[in-house]
């Protein structure tokens, strides 16, 4: 044993020697999440405060690797690390160094992979799968409102830009609304800033054909929930320049194989969920499939499980109702001729 014992470094020293490492302090944090929407939220035995997963990131890792590698170390969970939701920056701890943490998403995970995690910090700890205001309750302040700004990134489809947990003015998701409005109305952001904090909205197209007897043509996905049918169509590729209608042929040729000009429009629907992109769809009339047309119908296999024609009266149990009250809607205005219709959530 050495005669002397070096004494431990002052809290100057430690501050330092931290402020003269390279700046800044990577982090990345997991909001994981289970097939109800909650989020795993941990109390390790030994730690003051519950947390989210998280993991400092190594000289020679990227976030998302530093993320996976701490999932599996600490929580014994081997699952993807998602898309990137929030990128905090703070300002200098006590010792010295500035800190930026990545928020990725992370699931939604199935059952039995959620019921197998681990918790660090052995007997004592827990995990807990919480309602997501829930867990912003219990989180120390300085990550419940990273946890709320990635959320609302998420179902904004959007992304977060916070500087020690505050949206900043510009950030796409995460900002309050109001607070939105009041900095657009005092002239206070620049155009950049303004056009990423606009609210954003999704459109759609969709077909409506009838066969002959005036069944109405739905197709199943292969994605999502497949009890849910839908009417042929999808997304409009607006960045590339797509129109609506063009969106509506492409898409009825990629699902079911048949290169058909879309008719008249017979409605324009709007929906909206708090928190979310507003939805608009565009429902253009395709008019009638005799049987010949019917037997051309090839389906994508990555897209759609099978077709069917259904009477009015089935659409009840097979698609959602806002959906169902859209294609009533069609129906009549085909009949009538009147249209294009300006529908919410179906409803005139």
């Amino acid at each position: 044993m050495p005669d002397h014992v070096p004494d431990r470094p002052s809290p100057d020293a430690v501050r330092a020697d931290r402020a003269a490492r390279p700046a800044p302090r990577v982090a990345a944090t997991g909001i994981v999440l289970d097939g109800h929407g909650r989020v795993l939220v941990l109390l390790p035995a030994r730690a003051p405060e519950a947390e989210l997963p998280d993991a400092t990131v190594g000289a020679a890792e990227t976030p998302e690797a530093g993320l996976a590698r701490a999932l599996r170390e600490e929580l014994g969970l081997t699952a993807p690390v998602g898309r990137l939701l929030a990128v905090d920056s703070r300002p200098p701890s006590p010792h010295g160094r500035s800190l930026v943490v990545h928020v990725h998403l992370v699931g939604p995970l199935p059952a039995g992979q959620a019921a197998a995690i681990a918790v660090p910090g052995g007997e004592g700890g827990r995990a807990r799968w919480l309602p997501p205001d829930e867990a912003g309750a219990v989180l120390p302040g300085h990550v419940a409102p990273r946890l709320r700004a990635a959320l609302a990134a998420l179902h904004a489809g959007s992304f977060a830009h916070l500087v020690d947990g505050v949206a900043q003015p510009g950030s796409p998701a995460g900002l309050d609304p109001a607070r939105r409005a009041a900095l657009e109305h005092a002239g206070a952001l620049d155009a950049a800033s303004h056009r990423a904090g606009r609210p954003k909205a999704l459109t759609a197209a969709s077909v409506l054909f009838t066969a002959a007897d005036g069944r109405v043509l739905l197709v199943q996905p292969a994605y999502g929930r497949s009890d849910r049918w839908n009417l042929p169509g999808g997304g409009v590729d607006s960045d590339l320049g797509e129109i609506p209608r063009a969106a509506a042929r492409r898409e009825v040729l990629e699902e079911l194989g048949l290169d058909l000009a879309p008719g008249r429009l017979l409605a324009v629907n709007w929906s909206h969920k708090p928190g979310r992109p507003a939805r608009i769809r565009f429902l253009y009339d395709g008019g009638v499939l005799n049987g010949s047309a019917l037997a051309r119908i090839r389906l994508d296999p990555t897209e759609l499980l099978q077709w069917r024609t259904v009477a009015a009266a089935e659409l009840r149990t097979l698609v959602k109702p806002a959906l169902r009250r859209q294609i009533t809607a069609c129906l009549g205005a085909r009949a009538t001729g009147a249209g294009p219709l300006e529908l919410h959530a179906g409803r005139p």
